[in-house]
């Protein structure tokens, strides 16, 4: 398929492109519907180019976004096109109120986030009015602000509660440091992009299955084995039992992976 001056009827469409993507990632309608929760007859139409579906130019820019994270396509370039696209053809006249309440809406916010705040500030200046008068002097202010144990709490309880703070990480790494031997143990990390994945334990059940995003990391533990589909393996760093996979996976390519309580056993 040659790019040159040709009309855009020739050029790849925006569905072809995610079609594709999703084809060479070996992943069916099925699988792209469960991952990002957009529905089979809208992923159907979307693939056909057609986008009446959507409810609207901003659900569809989600829903393509959506798509091209889950199958490894350029989701930039596909919402450009998309942009392009809606410029030479005119909108529809549902669209056109749709932008102008995307506009507008922030607009009412302005007006009840002051008032929130008048409310606020007339509640304390309430309060301190109220513990003035009560109290009638500085001493009895001082009791009734004690009895009510609302402000002096966190002076009196600061130093406690960094304590109790401090120790929370140290068990959560000294946990991971040392996995259970008779359980496998599976953390995994996605760094240099998104991936698509899917873990199993050994009876089958699903333990996630969803677009893990760049940074967010999942950690999975069974008794005998865990079952592993990786969308966008190159993504992926795998943690299996405490000890880093070596393995060296490309971007784009899709690993069904399982593993033991014994593993791994080489590197």
């Amino acid at each position: 398929m040659s790019h040159g001056n040709f009309s855009a009827k020739d050029r790849p469409s925006i569905g072809r492109i995610l079609q594709q993507a999703r084809i060479d990632a070996k992943l069916t309608v099925d699988e792209v519907s469960s991952s990002t929760r957009v529905r089979i007859p809208i992923v159907h139409a979307i693939e056909q180019d057609d986008f009446s579906r959507c409810g609207g130019d901003v659900y569809a820019r989600g829903h393509i976004r959506t798509l091209a994270r889950a199958v490894g396509a350029d989701a930039n370039e596909l919402i450009e096109m998309f942009n392009a696209q809606q410029a030479t053809a005119p909108p529809p006249l549902s669209s056109g109120p749709l932008f102008e309440a995307e506009r507008i809406r922030p607009e009412p916010r302005r007006p009840n986030w002051t008032a929130a705040m008048v409310a606020a500030i007339v509640a304390v200046i309430g309060f301190v009015g109220f513990t003035f008068f009560s109290g009638g002097g500085g001493q009895d202010a001082g009791s009734v602000a004690e009895g009510s144990q609302t402000e002096p709490a966190p002076e009196r309880t600061g130093n406690a509660e960094q304590p109790s703070a401090e120790p929370s990480p140290e068990p959560s790494e000294s946990a991971v440091a040392a996995v259970p031997a008779d359980k496998v143990t599976v953390k995994v990390t996605a760094e240099g992009g998104s991936s698509w994945i899917s873990a199993k334990d050994s009876n089958g059940g699903v333990l996630f299955e969803d677009v893990l995003e760049e940074g967010d990391s999942e950690t999975f533990t069974d008794d005998e084995q865990i079952d592993l589909v990786l969308g966008n393996a190159g993504a992926v760093q795998l943690h299996v039992n405490g000890k880093q996979i070596e393995d060296v996976f490309e971007m784009g390519q899709v690993q069904r992976l399982t593993y033991t309580p014994g593993d791994p056993e080489e590197g």
